[in-house]
């Protein structure tokens, strides 16, 4: 393979996407959980859901003292999976978002 052909792998085109809903899709779906794994050069990644009441009468026990819970049960949302360049596109996607969040609320203190 030629360099130029290896720069043309490595370039980056934006392109305007529109994903349809399916109908599973159709619907945002509420998750308070996630979790990456990676096995055989494939990330898979959980979103759950464990109820908030739960959450807060755990945290409540941690801070009057009593041992906490050695493990909690949630609801699986949904599982994906998705190859390690899209991995990195996806937390750069993230890291773009968070900046921009961080920007404007540093634009309203200051204003």
């Amino acid at each position: 393979m030629s360099a130029s052909n290896d720069q043309t792998l490595d370039k980056t085109l934006a392109l305007n996407v529109r994903l349809k809903p399916s109908e599973s899709s159709a619907h945002p779906r509420a998750t308070n959980y996630t979790n990456v794994g990676v096995a055989q050069g494939i990330a898979y990644l959980d979103f759950g859901f464990i109820e908030p009441t739960l959450l807060a009468a755990i945290a409540k026990t941690a801070k009057d003292g009593p041992a906490a819970p050695k493990g909690l049960e949630g609801a699986l949302v949904t599982r994906v999976a998705m190859g390690i360049d899209v991995l990195a596109r996806l937390h750069q996607q993230i890291q773009q978002v968070l900046v921009s969040l961080r920007e404007a609320r540093q634009g309203k203190a200051k204003g």
